[in-house]
């Protein structure tokens, strides 16, 4: 598949198929995504890979935790949004609104348990870097989400990018063993997509690059 209709439909899945995904796969997709680059070659991104059982493990434990202590999915801002950027998020929720009534669900449960099981994908990637590095380097592993969700769907996957299991990080680092000088970054599901799913039926939209761009010639 070309590089640009890749990048043209590349979405985020919110309804997977049970069909597993092979581990050659699986191999292939991060193979190209540690292509990315990163400063000074660090290559700071570790991933880990859940299936099968340990992840409907893992989304139960996930689920558990936040029906306990009800963290939900935020904007990870320092303090109220600007006007122009709280109309992206409504854009979001109108957009995805008429799939979510169609099926009877409510917007901020199914986002937030959503992310909490994997949007039911059957492989939750963990994404993590070292505590030594600084936040700068979170670039790097941006970098790497980037090629990770653009390699799969040429390669006909789907996959969302889940920061919500980082506020239960905790229980996540001991259910899979991950060592405490490492930070869970970011999560992502990854699987088949349903396309039968009223909830992968809408694309979400971009702004105008006049909104996001200034030039000096």
């Amino acid at each position: 598949m070309e590089l640009d209709l890749v990048i043209a439909e590349r979405k985020s899945i919110r309804a997977f198929k049970k069909d597993p995904v092979p581990r050659e796969l699986i191999e292939e997709i991060l193979q190209r995504a540690i292509q990315a680059p990163s400063a000074m070659n660090l290559q700071p991104w570790e991933f880990t890979v859940v299936l099968g059982e340990e992840k409907e493990r893992l989304s139960r434990l996930l689920l558990r935790s936040y029906r306990e202590r009800r963290i939900s999915c935020s904007p990870g801002a320092k303090g109220p949004l600007p006007a122009e950027l709280s109309t992206r998020g409504e854009k979001s929720f109108e957009a995805m609104k008429p799939s979510l009534d169609e099926l009877g669900l409510d917007f901020e449960e199914f986002i937030n348990e959503g992310s909490c099981r994997f949007y039911g994908a059957p492989v939750a990637i963990i994404i993590c870097i070292n505590k030594i590095f600084s936040h700068h380097r979170y670039i790097c592993i941006g970098a790497a989400l980037g090629y990770l969700v653009l390699a799969a769907h040429s390669l006909g996957l789907g996959t969302c990018p889940i920061g919500l299991i980082t506020a239960y990080e905790d229980d996540i680092k001991d259910f899979l063993h991950i060592p405490d000088d490492r930070e869970i970054v970011i999560g992502v599901a990854l699987g088949h997509p349903d396309w039968d799913s009223p909830i992968n039926r809408f694309k979400n939209s971009r702004e105008p690059l006049e909104q996001v761009v200034r030039w000096f010639d």
